[in-house]
Parts: structure tokens; C-alpha cells; sequence
């Protein structure tokens, strides 16, 4: 009889990263643990963004530190893609090799009358497809657009395929809180290592 039990790299090497990128716009710093609980210590400048990434964190359970400044005397774009894309590599360099991770995954999160499905492959290929129609222009002073903004730069960066559909919705807040919380908990779960799973999960033998 073959037992099988669960794989120990992370173990061996924690699934942690830790990226600074600093550009003429942006100067952005994230500690990531892809095996933590949720704790979070982040500060972007904007602040509904700073909610958005918490939601993301403690919904993947992932432990996140970010710290980040901005033009945000222009608007938020730049800080918000830039994290995006920092977020992105540092759950790259944090997957490692990929070994013994589940791969897919979809999730369906209701807030209210709102219900968002993301559903995430890491592929390798770092895209993303959103169908977000968010009734209002901002919530408070975020710029609702921005929400897609941020997943289309951490999938790219992330190298994962990531799709994020509103199916009900009518609250600005709601909608935008409800794709972050999904989105985390798909890569959650998509991030998790399979105990059945051995070695890289690809017919290609890479990811």
C-alpha cells in the first residue's frame, strides 16, 4: 500500500519573499509568507487600497507586509499597479520551483446582494481577465478603475492566470472588497501544496 504524506519543502525552505522595487514614481517593499495566518502590516498611502490588500491577506491567509510611497499627490494608479506588480514577483519567488502545489483553484465570495468568482491557474502565464462593472467612479477617493489595474499587474507579475467576474452586484464597495477576498482565496488554495501531488503538477514537467 503506498502512503502518501504531504510534501515538506516548505518546511525544508519557507515559501517566503521579500522584494523592493523603486522607480521614479514608487517606492515599494513586501514581505510575503505564502504559509502564514493572515497577519498583515501594510501602508500604501491609500487607504481603502490598504483594506483591499488586508481582505486579500487574511482571506489567503497569507502573512503580508507592505510598504509603499507614491505620487499619490497625482492620484493613486501609480502605487496601486506598482504593488501590484511587487505582490506579483513576490509570490513567484515565494512558489519556488512550484513542486507539490495544487495549481487551480475558484472561489465564489457573496457580501450582501454582491457575489464575485475569481478562479486562478499558476501557469506560468501571468494574465488576467476581469469582468468587474462597478457602478460608481470612486468609494470615497478611490478610483474604482484601479481595482482592475492592480489584478492585471499582480497576475502578470505573479505569472498566473486569473480570471475575476462580478455575476451580482450593485454596491461599489462591495464589489471591489468581494473580488479582492475571492482573489485571495483563490490563490490561496491554488498556492496550497497537494499531498497526492508529485513533483511539478504539468504534463510539461514545468510550470
Amino acid at each position: 500500500m503506498t502512503i502518501y504524506k504531504k510534501p515538506v519543502a516548505n518546511l525544508e525552505k519557507p515559501r517566503e519573499a521579500y522584494v523592493h522595487r523603486t522607480t521614479g514614481e514608487t517606492d515599494i517593499s513586501i514581505k510575503l509568507n505564502l504559509d502564514g495566518t493572515g497577519a498583515c502590516d501594510i501602508a500604501t498611502g491609500v487607504p481603502f487600497f490598504d483594506h483591499m490588500l488586508n481582505a486579500f491577506a487574511r482571506h489567503g491567509q497569507f502573512d503580508l507586509t507592505v510598504k509603499a510611497t507614491g505620487d499619490v499627490k497625482v492620484d493613486a494608479h501609480h502605487t496601486v499597479e506598482d504593488t501590484g506588480i511587487v505582490l506579483g514577483q513576490a509570490f513567484a519567488r515565494a512558489l519556488q520551483d512550484k513542486a507539490g502545489i495544487t495549481r487551480f483553484a475558484d472561489v465564489c465570495i457573496p457580501m450582501d446582494e454582491t457575489l464575485v468568482q475569481a478562479a486562478v491557474d499558476i501557469s506560468g502565464r501571468g494574465q488576467a481577465y476581469c469582468d468587474l462593472p462597478v457602478p460608481t467612479q470612486r468609494v470615497g477617493s478611490f478610483d474604482t478603475e484601479l481595482a482592475v489595474e492592480f489584478f492585471y499587474a499582480f497576475a502578470r507579475d505573479a505569472g498566473v492566470t486569473l480570471h475575476v467576474r462580478e455575476l451580482a452586484g450593485e454596491n461599489s464597495h462591495h464589489i471591489i472588497e468581494a473580488a479582492f477576498k475571492a482573489a485571495g482565496r483563490a490563490m490561496r488554495f491554488a498556492c496550497e501544496l497537494d499531498p497526492r501531488v508529485v513533483g511539478i503538477p504539468s504534463t510539461k514537467g514545468s510550470l
